[in-house]
């Protein structure tokens, strides 16, 4: 089984491009997520310059790329929900190179908001690659029951 979860914090803004033979959109960005380290460990760590965080980079594929491109920023808290694909290719000097992603297939923005605002961090927003966000709010769904409307 081929399932990973991370929760971190963007490195730097999402880049979106475009296949050109599809049109079909990509985003890519990195994931800083933090290491499981104790107190010590991380002052250790940091005092020694080693970084406290692995940096995971994520592909998004579809209308969820064009989403995470509009809506996440550097720094924003993400949770992503995908799967891990290694590849290689060879550079123009002629060396191999191998890379390590991962397929993105749920997006969690835990912080979210335009690019240009500061984020939510009350609020989270989930999406999954579907066509749209819906055009209602949470109180639109979760509506108080009235008493005489429960059946015990």
């Amino acid at each position: 089984m081929n399932n990973v979860v991370l929760i971190g914090r963007l490195v730097r803004d999402p880049e979106l491009k475009f296949i050109p033979s599809s049109g079909m959109a990509v985003t890519n960005f990195t994931l800083a997520v933090d290491k499981d380290l104790s107190k010590d460990k991380k002052a250790e760590f940091t005092a020694q310059g080693k970084p406290t965080a692995d940096f995971i980079p994520v592909v998004v594929f579809g209308k969820l790329a064009e989403v995470c491109a509009n809506y996440l920023a550097k720094g924003r808290m993400t949770s992503v929900i995908g799967r891990i694909q290694t590849g290689s290719y060879t550079t123009n000097s002629g060396e191999k190179k191998y890379t390590t992603d991962v397929l993105a297939s749920k997006v969690e923005f835990i912080e979210w908001g335009d690019k240009n605002t500061s984020g939510n961090k009350i609020q989270s927003k989930q999406y999954d690659g579907g066509d749209s966000f819906p055009d209602f709010s949470d109180d639109d769904i979760f509506q108080p029951a009235d008493d005489d409307d429960i059946p015990f």
